[in-house]
């Protein structure tokens, strides 16, 4: 498939990028066990409920295992009592299940929301910056003149270097490596700006998917 590239002066190329990245089909139930994946395993995990061997107390047996006519009991730690351990409680950050997440799953929904963003007309692809720009407001005025107001750009390492001081105090813009993208990062804003280098190296990593 073809597209425009922008450019700061007006004068974009043509551009072929690969449909296996950004035509291909839209997996929308993949996405959310992604998402919820990544959310789930990003969260501080600091609940903490005692265990039976950490509640303080008598060990001793409450009555005589036989002859009472009531049910086997040991101590009054035990879960079913008030004031006993809780039984499968939260266990505190350090021991808490990691959501485990296949790696192909990952780069399958990247495809995907690449995808989605590139028919919803949201994905864009710039130039490489290859001149320095130092003032921030020079660089607003260049998303301006494209109406982005809120969106993640891909970089190079060359435009990294050129632009990255400049748009540090823009909101709702942010600067990323392609190593970097991942699903919840896309879906965090309106919109996605590749460069043509940056492009190209998604395509490299994402191609074999």
């Amino acid at each position: 498939m073809k597209i425009n590239t922008l450019n700061i002066n007006g004068n974009g190329k043509s551009l072929e990028l690969s449909e296996k990245i950004f035509s291909a089909s839209i997996n929308k139930k993949l996405m959310s066990h992604i998402l919820y994946s990544l959310n789930g395993n990003a969260k501080l995990r600091l609940a903490k409920t005692k265990q039976k061997n950490e509640i303080k107390g008598s060990t001793s047996k409450i009555y005589a295992q036989k002859g009472t006519g009531n049910a086997r009991h040991a101590s009054r730690k035990a879960p079913l009592f008030v004031g006993g351990g809780i039984a499968h409680g939260p266990k505190g950050g350090g021991n808490y299940k990691v959501r485990k997440l296949n790696k192909r799953e990952k780069k399958l929904s990247v495809v995907s929301i690449l995808s989605k963003r590139m028919k919803d007309k949201n994905l864009f692809v710039f130039d490489d910056f290859e001149k320095k720009i130092s003032k921030t407001k020079e660089f607003f005025n260049i998303l301006k003149k494209f109406e982005i107001k809120n969106g993640l750009i891909v970089v190079d390492t060359k435009s990294k270097e050129n632009i990255e001081k400049a748009s540090k105090n823009i909101p709702n813009i942010k600067i990323i490596m392609p190593e970097g993208l991942n699903l919840y990062q896309i879906l965090k804003y309106e919109k996605i700006i590749f460069t043509t280098s940056s492009v190209k190296n998604v395509e490299r990593i994402y191609i074999n998917e």
